[in-house]
């Protein structure tokens, strides 16, 4: 990881937080690692370090604690994406559009798709027009599942996120949106 803390390691600076460090203490993971970047290069901005390098470790640590309520049911957070796919577009869709809807990858929405048909949560059917084409939809029982499991799963993430206070939360949520949406429209450009 690189990233720094904006100041020197003993003390802060007009970024903020003790020791500099954007965003909050000097407590986290990152900013051990900001002020060692900082100590070795102290001409360098690895300012945007700060922030991608929080990011991902909050993305480790969230995908490390698998989702409670969907482990319970048997579900990895791939396989309910699908499913959840599938419930909230209220219609079917064929596995090249489940790819784009869950940003996978085609194989590994057909190898999804194919554990979520076995246990009966979801069906293929194929296009009269073109064979090549599946259309998948929920079944009942996936329906019931998701519509089960989502009020809980969102609890449980409520409960992941209780530390932050409601407007940082809301500010928090739109900064994200913001850097999303850039990523979205022009990480391709970036890379090489």
């Amino acid at each position: 990881m690189t990233a720094t803390d904006g100041g020197s390691a003993t003390g802060g600076d007009e970024r903020g937080g003790p020791g500099g460090e954007r965003g909050g203490p000097g407590g986290d993971t990152v900013a051990a690692v900001v002020r060692q970047w900082r100590a070795v290069h102290p001409d360098l901005d690895t300012g945007p370090m700060e922030i991608i390098g929080r990011i991902n470790r909050c993305a480790a640590l969230l995908q490390q604690a698998e989702d409670a309520p969907l482990r319970r049911a048997g579900l990895s957070r791939a396989e309910f994406d699908l499913l959840g796919a599938l419930r909230r577009t209220g219609h079917e869709l064929t596995p090249g559009d489940l790819a784009r809807e869950t940003f996978s990858s085609g194989a590994a929405v057909t190898k999804r798709l194919k554990q979520l048909t076995e246990r009966g949560l979801v069906e293929r059917r194929g296009d009269t027009r073109d064979r090549r084409v599946a259309h998948v939809r929920l079944t009942d029982t996936g329906r019931d599942l998701v519509d089960g499991i989502l009020p809980e799963q969102l609890a449980y993430e409520s409960a992941v996120l209780s530390g932050v206070d409601g407007p940082d939360q809301g500010e928090l949520a739109a900064l994200l949106g913001a850097l999303l949406g850039q990523l979205e429209g022009r990480l391709g450009a970036l890379r090489v």
